[in-house]
């Protein structure tokens, strides 16, 4: 989106019809500026989608799970789960290891170098997260995400998240 139509938008000079009252669309909006926003900044800081950090987030908090126990719980295919550990790997970030309760299937570690590398970036991510959202208060903040978590665990889709 160009500056020239994002005024446009701010102006109120287009017509968004029912779309201004419908939640999913602005749910939508909301994602794209925040994924866009955030994606630059893992990207350029540390040439990383927020994709593959989520993947390295959730298995350093549990190390061990298999591949596709993290497909998963990030909501992902497992087939996408294959390229995304051999990127992470191939970056000496994380290491596959037989898993020790399914002999067909890999646990995943993070790797020294992986552990600091997730450290640096969660604290820049939680920093660049505040300074994002910072036209909230904390109060807001604490009850947006809550009101987000609630509307994302409804629905059918709620076994991989639970």
């Amino acid at each position: 989106m160009k500056a020239s139509d994002n005024q446009a938008l701010k102006l109120g000079e287009v017509d968004f019809g029912i779309l201004n009252e419908l939640t999913g669309y602005w749910l939508r909006w909301a994602q794209l500026n925040t994924y866009k926003n955030i994606r630059c900044f893992f990207f350029d800081e540390f040439d990383i989608t927020p994709g593959l950090f989520g993947v390295l987030e959730v298995v350093g908090c549990n190390p061990g799970l298999t591949q596709t126990a993290v497909a998963k719980a990030i909501g992902n295919d497992r087939s996408a789960m294959v390229a995304i550990v051999d990127k992470l790997e191939k970056r000496g970030l994380i290491e596959r290891k037989p898993s020790e309760t399914d002999r067909r299937s890999n646990a995943l570690f993070l790797t020294s170098a992986g552990k600091v590398f997730r450290d640096r970036v969660a604290g820049r991510a939680w920093d660049h997260n505040e300074e994002f959202f910072s036209m909230l208060t904390a109060e807001e903040h604490q009850q947006f995400v809550g009101l987000l978590k609630r509307v994302a665990l409804a629905g059918p889709s709620t076994e991989a998240k639970q």
